[in-house]
């Protein structure tokens, strides 16, 4: 745009109209970029206001910075998703070599991550391998860090992988001594002593965090927490490629729909979906604490009135959190006190739901509830994480709601400066003004019924904008009389329009001046009633927080308990054995998918119970050919399109959903606890990073191998695959037999490399496992049932022929399969042959025979595609005939 000219030329301007910054501002943000926002500080110019004629309308209006919006700094509701966190996260690094023995710490790294818009603040000591696992977890939007750390090996390959904005900042930001200042400056205390024992790489990364927030606030600080501390030792550790193969948050083509969090997703409130996406996301590793929240959830899994009552109310809750944190910075509007309003209330409700239902020991149980909610001494734990919520939600901000109440009314508007906020009669110097403010609106529609009397124009109006004020507005069809004598001289011309013109006099603008007095005052007045009322909710913070954490916490209970109710999962048992045992299980996002047909469940048992319960598990050993006592590896066989790779899935879901604390789609689950799922499943390349398919599959396997442990659980998909055949099949031997030597890992190994099932006679911890299909009139049906033993064949020429591939193409393959099979089972005898154990020696050893030799000599990387076939015909004519005294 422009607007004047200097030197014969339009002078450039660049902005946007105030009503659509939000829009702007959104697209900016999301492209990573900082925008800093300049408010005029001095008086616009008014004619009717006195101070500004004297200044005079030309004068430069001063400006200045008020805030800078970052990714991570966002508190506007509309650029938020209410149902995730918008983390800002701060990263430093010891800068001493892994490999010195003056190491301040174990970790040599600090993660501190807040959300500015709900107060939430953590932080984190790990190793820097560890960077990848808890940065895909947290998902910050903006990542701080100091300008030379964007040299180290381990943040580099964070850029590739990290989708949220990093921002670099001078080491000095990263000072723990500065550090420490700043928290104490926060949190408005003399020692950190009281909020926790940090180490000098968290204060560093904490003090980051806390001054770049406070700078793009322009020193308001919002309300944030005392940073907790979390440590390696309470979640389950789950890698980057594994949630996304997984789909626990976004499905493979980005979606939240068909994701696993989608698919569960029964929560009501904002903070709730936001507490569950985080429970799924860092699953427990303390099975008491795992059976506190699965306790919770059995309890309104068993009082389905109560729970539809308490979700009822759930509804009419507003997302406190955010409203307190825009209020904090001064941010917020009367809505967001009628957020904090309405929520106390609802939350009040709630707590009178929970006691009438016989749950707390202050109120005694209703004997005429629907509920068999108790507080037994049997059954102490059942309702602990209810009771929590319950002290919780009592927390002493009752005076606060009914304040709220007195003042505000109802629906109160979205902006201060609309007016309208305070309740008639809550302030008796706000009503006088009002009042006075309502008459001259009174006398300013008397003026224009006189107005259009005198001028004898019935159309006449008086209007109001933020330009003009107050005038008079009259189409272009009367305005010639407006602007002849005598009229032009009680009617000032002002401003002509396209189809209207607009006057003014001197009486319109003496009114006008009377109204605005009274208007200011009114705004004034209401302005210090607003700021009262936030600094009385402010001095209440904490508890307006733990209020606001206990809603969430009672509307994730809910929601798992009627997911749970609604889809039939089952509460399972979580403890430290080295078990998994899995009885009727199903895959929650193909089942929720599936709406002709019913999901097939699957039983997986793997490894070993406590002691106490073996003799249990061995006499149902029997009745389930399945339930093996000690094998902890499955090799999994089965055609494509069989449902290997949902199979795999599904047990690392299951695992992943008991820990988190909910129930499992299963007839029955026994899990001892997983510290780490690693998942091989699906394929994809690199390009960016110029990296195959079969490199990247390579990369995530390493790390499986390198990082798994006895409480690990595995799954891999056809490892091997996008190489040579033998060069797959070695590779995805050796895999099998580390995992089963070195890790001890519990996994599930999904092959169509046949030949691996002879590892069932030297693996004593391995079995295999094959989902059933059946040929038919040469198509192949399948069953989706595990069931011990191998596949008979991959059926891939079958599959292809249903996927639609021309019948000349699928004649001339099953040509060539009969070929190759006859041939291949000739070399897999071979191969299988030098991967077993050697006979004994004898004495005298036999001629070696000429196709091991001819074998020998040829290199199978110098081969094109047809001398290798040549050479397989070779080694053919080289093998003596069948002998059937000596097969």
């Amino acid at each position: 745009t422009h607007r004047g000219k200097h030197l014969g030329k339009d002078i450039p301007m660049c902005g946007v109209p105030v009503h659509a910054a939000d829009t702007y501002l959104g697209r900016l943000i999301r492209k990573g970029f900082r925008v800093t926002v300049c408010e005029q500080t001095g008086t616009v110019f008014v004619p009717s206001r006195k101070g500004a004629r004297k200044r005079g309308g030309k004068s430069v209006i001063n400006r200045e910075v008020v805030r800078i919006i970052t990714p991570g700094t966002i508190t506007e509701d509309n650029l938020l998703d209410a149902r995730s966190h918008n983390f800002l996260a701060a990263l430093t690094c010891d800068d001493k070599p892994d490999n010195s023995e003056d190491r301040s710490a174990p970790d040599n790294c600090a993660l501190a991550w807040a959300d500015v818009s709900t107060g939430l603040f953590h932080t984190r000591l790990l190793p820097a391998d560890e960077l990848p696992l808890e940065l895909a977890r947290l998902a910050p939007k903006e990542l701080l860090l100091p300008e030379h750390a964007l040299n180290l090996e381990a943040v580099q390959s964070l850029e590739a992988e990290h989708k949220g904005t990093l921002t670099p900042l001078p080491q000095r930001d990263f000072d723990p001594r500065t550090g420490e200042q700043r928290l104490l400056r926060l949190l408005a205390i003399v020692s950190l002593e009281a909020v926790g024992d940090y180490h000098p790489l968290e204060l560093a990364a904490c003090g980051a965090l806390v001054g770049y927030v406070e700078t793009t606030q322009v020193g308001r600080l919002p309300s944030l927490e005392a940073p907790r501390r979390q440590t390696l030792l309470t979640n389950m550790r789950i890698d980057p490629a594994t949630r996304r193969n997984l789909e626990l948050t976004h499905s493979i083509s980005g979606d939240r729909k068909h994701s696993l969090l989608g698919v569960i997703d029964r929560s009501i409130t904002a903070p709730g979906a936001r507490l569950l996406r985080e429970y799924l996301t860092a699953p427990l590793l303390d099975p008491a604490a795992i059976h506190r929240r699965l306790d919770a959830v059995a309890c309104f899994h068993d009082a389905p009135a109560l729970r539809e009552r308490l979700r009822t109310n759930l509804r009419h809750i507003p997302d406190m959190a955010r409203a307190l944190a825009r209020l904090s910075v001064q941010r917020g509007g009367p809505r967001d006190l009628a957020a904090l309003r309405d929520g106390l209330r609802t939350a009040h409700d709630l707590r009178e739901q929970l006691h009438k239902a016989g749950i707390g020991a202050e109120i005694t149980p209703d004997t005429t509830a629907d509920s068999t909610l108790t507080t037994s001494p049997d059954q102490p734990a059942q309702i602990s994480e209810i009771q929590h919520i319950i002290q919780d939600i009592g927390s002493d901000a009752a005076a606060l709601e009914q304040h709220l109440r007195r003042a505000l009314v109802p629906e109160p508007p979205l902006l201060l400066r609309d007016g309208g906020m305070v309740v008639t009669g809550y302030d008796a110097l706000l009503d006088d003004t009002n009042r006075l403010h309502n008459e001259s609106r009174q006398v300013i529609a008397s003026l224009q019924r006189r107005y259009a009397r005198e001028t004898g124009i019935s159309s006449l109006k008086i209007r109001h904008n933020f330009i003009l004020g107050y005038h008079i507005e009259t189409s272009s069809n009367h305005a010639n009389r407006l602007l002849q004598e005598p009229l032009n001289r009680t009617f000032l011309h002002r401003q002509t329009m396209a189809s209207s013109v607009r006057f003014s006099t001197t009486e319109l603008a003496e009114l006008a001046e009377r109204i605005l007095r009274a208007e200011d005052r009114a705004k004034d007045r209401e302005k210090q009633i607003f700021d009262h009322l936030c600094s009385e909710a402010m001095s209440l913070s904490t508890s307006l927080k733990r209020i606001a954490a206990a809603v969430a916490r009672l509307d994730v209970f809910t929601a798992l308990s009627e997911l749970a109710e609604n889809n039939e999962y089952v509460r399972p048992q979580v403890d430290s054995s080295l078990l998994f045992d899995i009885r009727g299980g199903r895959h929650p996002i193909v089942e929720a998918a599936l709406t002709t047909t019913s999901f097939t469940a699957n039983d997986c048992i793997l490894g070993l119970p406590p002691a106490t319960e073996q003799t249990d598990l061995a006499d149902t050993t029997a009745d389930n050919p399945l339930c093996i006592p000690g094998k902890r590896i499955w090799l999994l066989t089965g055609p494509n399109m069989a449902g290997k790779s949902t199979f795999l899935r599904q047990n690392a879901l299951i695992a992943i959903l008991a820990q988190m604390g909910s129930f499992v789609p299963a007839r029955s689950a026994h899990i001892g606890i997983v510290d780490r799922v690693f998942s091989r499943v699906g394929a994809a390349d690199d390009l960016a990073g110029g990296r195959s398919t079969f490199m990247v599959e390579m990369i995530e396997t390493a790390t499986i191998l390198n990082q798994a442990g006895p409480a690990a659980l595995v799954i891999l998909d056809e490892i091997g695959r996008g190489t040579a055949t033998f060069d797959g099949l070695a590779i995805a031997w050796a895999v099998i037999e580390y995992l089963h030597d070195i890790n001890g890992a519990r996994a599930i190994f999904a092959t169509h490399y046949h030949e691996l099932t002879e590892l069932r006679e030297r693996l004593e911890a391995l079995e295999t496992v094959t989902l059933r299909s059946r040929e038919w009139q040469g198509d192949i049906v399948f069953l989706h049932e595990i069931a011990r033993g191998s596949a008979d064949g991959s059926y891939g020429v079958q599959v292809a022929r249903l996927a639609g591939l021309p019948a000349p193409v699928i004649t001339r393959a099953r040509e060539k399969l009969s070929l190759l099979e006859t041939i291949g089972r000739q070399q897999n005898n071979l191969f299988t042959a030098s991967t077993s154990p050697p006979p004994p020696p004898s004495k005298t050893p036999p001629p070696e025979n000429p196709a091991l030799t001819e074998l020998r000599n040829i290199t199978p990387d110098s081969l094109s595609p047809r001398q290798a076939l040549d050479a397989l015909y070779r080694l053919q004519s080289l093998l003596p005939p069948p002998n059937k005294n000596n097969p």
